[in-house]
């Protein structure tokens, strides 16, 4: 089996999964930065006017990140339970962004598009 890379975050050692090697992030990195970054698309969507274009990158974006974390999730790594428990809760940010996502575009007249 080969030897994990260590994650590029400075000072941390943490073992980078083979399905975060493309990022260079351990587990708890990567959720972390997950969590960022759901904060601040979910911020930028909130009221509705957010172009189609980018509704779509932020589709991709929440279905790139949920698979990536999930192969990395079931990699075979040992996981400690309060590791267990902010995967669940990421995997949450990403459903929950998803969601806020397809209200505002319920809450924008119909006719009118977001620029």
């Amino acid at each position: 089996m080969p030897t994990l890379t260590a994650c590029s975050e400075h000072g941390c050692k943490g073992p980078v999964p083979h399905a975060l090697d493309s990022v260079h992030l351990c587990v708890l990195h990567f959720t972390m930065q997950i969590e960022k970054e759901c904060a601040q698309m979910r911020r930028e969507t909130v009221y509705g006017k957010t172009p189609h274009a980018r509704q779509v990158e932020i589709i991709r974006y929440i279905a790139e990140q949920g698979e990536m974390l999930s192969r990395a999730s079931t990699s075979g790594l040992t996981l400690a339970d309060e590791m267990k428990a902010r995967i669940l809760n990421t995997f949450l940010t990403l459903m929950n962004l998803r969601e806020n996502l397809d209200r505002a575009a319920l809450r924008q007249p119909i006719g009118r598009t977001g620029s």
